[in-house]
């Protein structure tokens, strides 16, 4: 019960439909199962209803509202939503996060439009998120906030928005370490690999490329066994990061690769 009593917001607790599970529906589900009351945020409200809904049968505790991260009053309606609930929030998960859906590309295609569109869901959201929850945080003097960035912020990557945004979330989470630790408050992000999940295999999936094929090219450039990570792995590191146990930590970016970061 690594979060026993603790109040945690998940950002992104929905997913894309796909036949695997996503990484913020397994980080929400894995704090409801170390004891954390979870507040379940989507864009898709209905998604982060089905998450709620697997925590409830597994006899945790959790609710889900809507949030639109590219949208400051709604990020605001959240948050206050949350603290006037419980009157505080200890864990703070951004999770959000798109690439090709957002309309992603080589730097010589990018689309105005698009670059902005992942600016303002992948890195400005979390901007967002982080400016309503720290004053709330540092009244308490205390509090853990993760976000959820990529390996595709350290290893080549073949479209700009995404990376450039990701490579934002570990400066955005450094920054945040440094400038919060004299109120109690951590600050640490996690650089997922290569995962088998939703967002990562759906959207590559093509009249071309079957789903097998997809995860078989995927599979065969991780280092670790040769086979993708799933959402649990980002998950339990998530639980980690938030709890108590790791009071110590912060400012730290974790990659959850499989060893791709030092192949």
């Amino acid at each position: 019960m690594l979060l026993k009593e603790k109040i945690a917001l998940v950002v992104g607790g929905g997913q894309t439909p796909g036949e695997t599970i996503g990484n913020g529906r397994a980080t929400a589900i894995q704090f409801a199962r170390e004891g954390a009351t979870v507040l379940v945020g989507d864009v898709k409200v209905e998604s982060a209803q089905e998450t709620v809904a697997m925590i409830e049968a597994e006899g945790g505790a959790a609710m889900a509202e809507y949030v639109d991260v590219t949208d400051e009053e709604s990020v605001r309606a959240f948050v206050t939503g949350a603290i006037e609930r419980w009157d505080r929030v200890d864990v703070l998960h951004n999770n959000v996060g798109m690439s090709i859906a957002g309309g992603d590309a080589n730097i010589e295609d990018i689309e105005t439009d698009a670059f902005d569109r992942l600016v303002n869901v992948n890195l400005r959201g979390m901007v967002l998120t982080c400016k309503h929850v720290l004053p709330q945080m540092r009244k308490k003097a205390s509090g853990a906030i993760v976000n959820i960035s990529s390996m595709a912020a350290w290893r080549p990557y073949p479209y700009v928005a995404y990376k450039t945004t990701k490579a934002g979330v570990i400066a955005l989470t450094e920054q945040l370490a440094q400038s919060n630790a004299r109120y109690g408050i951590r600050a640490n992000v996690i650089l997922p690999g290569l995962m088998n999940t939703p967002m990562a295999v759906e959207s590559r999936i093509s009249d071309s490329m079957t789903r097998e094929q997809v995860i078989a090219a995927r599979d065969k450039r991780v280092p670790l066994g040769r086979k993708m990570g799933t959402a649990w792995d980002v998950a339990h590191a998530a639980a980690f990061l938030a709890s108590d146990r790791a009071g110590f930590i912060t400012g730290v970016t974790l990659p959850v690769d499989g060893g791709a970061s030092v192949s």
